[in-house]
């Protein structure tokens, strides 16, 4: 009789969820053989000449790197307060005895019994926790970013634009691992109103994010582009093959 009730949840939403990593994967892919192929990579590169830059011309152009690593802070911060506050709100949700934990069960395909609505909660809210930890430590990175790139120049010094830029990789890795986390937690948010909604979503989400990853128009099949701009791609693509995330 249990099953009658669930078996749509132990079909559609380990199903929904593979279709998503499996996007994830095979873009993950993608920026390690193909990076300018992508946004990711493309940005990775424009991170590492832009750190260059800022640390090689620091008396003009220190307020210039400040003002941008602050904006990025911000976001981070929001995110992680958003991430946060939701989570509180999913806690307080848990603990209570009100009936907005009861959805209308005629309205509602799949289980709803005591242990799938609880189940529910506590995927959100631990999908919720890592993203607030996600964005929190990019925020460590990129604050430590934006007092070691005003450093002076010193030969002996091990403060070089390549180690801050690992830094600021990192700090971008880490948000962008972030801002996916919370986008995944959309899927289990439509959970609470059936597991259809939750596969519909997922499928959704695929084409969505394909075309905020990946560099469209500009690059060939092959993943270079034609005359300067292809030999342009090629200079750099081994710069970039090394870049995970970005934030989208």
């Amino acid at each position: 009789m249990e099953w009658r009730k669930c078996y749509l949840d132990v079909i559609l939403v380990p199903l929904g969820f593979s279709i998503t990593m499996a996007y994830h994967i095979w873009l993950w892919h993608k920026i390690r053989t193909e990076p300018l192929t992508t946004i990711v990579g493309t940005n990775a590169r424009g991170r590492r000449l832009w750190v260059a830059a800022m640390m090689k011309d620091n008396e003009k152009k220190n307020i210039l790197a400040v003002q941008s690593l602050r904006n990025m802070i911000m976001g981070s911060t929001l995110m992680a307060t958003t991430s946060i506050l939701l989570c509180t709100g999913l806690a307080a949700v848990i603990s209570s005895t009100y009936s907005v934990k009861k959805p209308l069960n005629d309205a509602v395909y799949g289980g709803h019994g005591e242990f799938m609505l609880a189940l529910k909660y506590v995927s959100l809210l631990t999908i919720f926790l890592f993203s607030f930890f996600c964005h929190s430590l990019a925020i460590r990175f990129v604050n430590q970013v934006n007092l070691l790139i005003n450093t002076p120049p010193d030969p002996l010094s091990i403060v070089t634009p390549e180690y801050v830029t690992d830094l600021f990789e990192k700090g971008s890795l880490l948000n962008t691992v972030g801002n996916r986390l919370f986008y995944a937690a959309l899927p289990l948010l439509l959970w609470i109103f059936g597991p259809v909604l939750v596969f519909l979503c997922s499928v959704t989400m695929v084409p969505v994010l394909y075309n905020l990853d990946f560099v469209l128009g500009n690059i060939d099949n092959d993943g270079k582009g034609s005359g300067t701009k292809g030999k342009q791609l090629d200079h750099v693509s081994g710069c970039a093959g090394g870049a995970h995330f970005e934030s989208v």
